[in-house]
């Protein structure tokens, strides 16, 4: 299911968008965790259509996580889902998160600028969320707490 076995309990869940990350920055940061004896969570084995659960039982079991937000991030639902099951965590106190801003301005996320902002209306309009939920409601909650954290930047000339 992931880098770590389904036993080991993470000690890090490590929550970003794959289009973005997935052959870079996201399997490095693992490593580097690993590496320093840390056991770290990377989805890196699910596939579209497969259950969310077993993520949210990683996040639930887990004390740290890392929010690697880019500038894609807000094109995948399951991202999204994956930040608003980070903070009800974060908000029962069991869970640390460490917002990581990749490429991308803080106050693009929180102001919800550009096309950032306009993906996250069109997930919603194209999933009809807006007629039957109040999704984008707990992801713009999850996107702003996470702005309103100290974080980490990756910039490109870094």
């Amino acid at each position: 299911m992931s880098s770590s076995s389904r036993n080991d309990k993470a000690q890090v869940f490590i929550n970003f968008r794959g289009a973005d990350l997935r052959s870079h920055f996201a399997p490095y940061l693992h490593d580097v965790l690993h590496k320093n004896g840390i056991n770290a969570f990377i989805d890196d084995k699910l596939e579209v259509g497969d259950d969310l659960t077993d993520l949210f039982e990683k996040i639930e079991e887990s004390t740290v996580a890392v929010a690697i937000i880019s500038s894609r991030y807000t094109e995948s639902d399951w991202c999204l889902n994956e930040l608003v099951k980070i903070k009800e965590c974060v908000d029962r106190r069991t869970l640390r998160v460490i917002p990581v801003f990749y490429k991308l301005e803080i106050s693009i996320v929180k102001k919800l600028k550009g096309s950032f902002g306009l993906q996250l209306w069109k997930l919603w309009r194209k999933e009809n969320h807006c007629n039957r939920d109040d999704r984008i409601l707990k992801w713009d909650a999850a996107l702003q707490d996470v702005s309103g954290k100290k974080a980490m930047r990756y910039l490109e000339n870094r």
